[in-house]
């Protein structure tokens, strides 16, 4: 449920400032309130992140890249319908188990895998190049997130989770910051634009991604994704509550093959 705001948030806060310069502070809220757990417990080890430097910047950098696309994308397209498109990324997840892992897919896999292809394709390619560029930057995004999750997946299981999430959000909080001042984005926010910045950090950062990361260490990656299958309608609804939006028709049909498909994909792969 908290999974689902996570473009909710980001429509939200764009009219308060630029998606580049939230973005960098609302993982910086996040880094303080897990470094400041960490502290007071005694748990952060700077070995951990000497030892593991270039994990944490290769997923630090796969997830600032997304964030931001995220981000500006909320311009172009609905969170609904971005959250309906960004369910692609179980669909990633699939393929690097395939190819990278090599995994097997059953054909039940393969036809929900084409059926979420399908979906992607109808939301994607619409008569308005506004909304396609918003769905072409979510796709993207997706492709970049569910890489990170297998590389984390793989290389991160016997890592203390306080020392791997600290600097997994410290990493992450610098790559945006330097993508900030190169593209003259980072300013100032506003005392009431602080108050939104530290509500979104604590939910959308602290706690949404500290369930994600340890329900990914104690689930395996298919089942993981069986239950944020529920995330695009959770933000349908939000939408619809917060902004009085909806998907129109042919989003609406897209979105719900993508799901349907990669509901089948990892049902499949639950009886295997």
């Amino acid at each position: 449920m908290i999974d689902s705001l996570h473009y909710v948030f980001a429509r939200l806060l764009l009219p308060h400032i630029q998606p580049g310069a939230s973005a960098m502070y609302v993982l910086a809220v996040g880094t303080f309130q897990v470094g400041l757990f960490g502290m007071f417990g005694k748990r952060i080890q700077i070995r951990v992140l000497v030892q593991n430097i270039w994990f944490f910047l290769s997923i630090g950098f796969l997830i600032a890249i997304s964030t931001i696309i995220n981000y500006e994308a909320v311009a172009f397209i609905d969170p609904g319908t971005a959250s309906m498109l960004g369910k692609t990324s179980i669909l990633f997840s699939v393929c690097l188990g395939l190819f990278w892992l090599k995994e097997r897919l059953r054909r039940i896999q393969v036809i929900g895998s084409l059926v979420a292809v399908a979906g992607a394709f109808t939301i994607t390619f619409q008569p308005s190049d506004y909304l396609r560029m918003g769905s072409l930057m979510i796709l993207g995004s997706a492709l970049m997130y569910a890489l990170h999750a297998a590389i984390t997946k793989r290389y991160s299981q016997q890592m203390d989770f306080v020392n791997f999430f600290f600097f997994r959000l410290l990493t992450t909080t610098g790559i945006l910051f330097l993508l900030a001042v190169g593209r003259k984005t980072l300013v100032l926010p506003s005392a009431s634009t602080w108050l939104l910045l530290i509500l979104v950090g604590t939910l959308d950062v602290t706690i949404s991604r500290g369930l994600y990361y340890l329900a990914l260490r104690r689930l395996t990656m298919s089942i993981h994704a069986i239950i944020l299958t529920i995330s695009p309608v959770a933000a349908v609804i939000w939408s619809l509550f917060l902004f009085d939006v909806l998907p129109n028709r042919q989003q609406f049909i897209g979105g719900a093959a993508v799901v349907a498909g990669v509901v089948l994909v990892m049902l499949a792969e639950k009886k295997r």
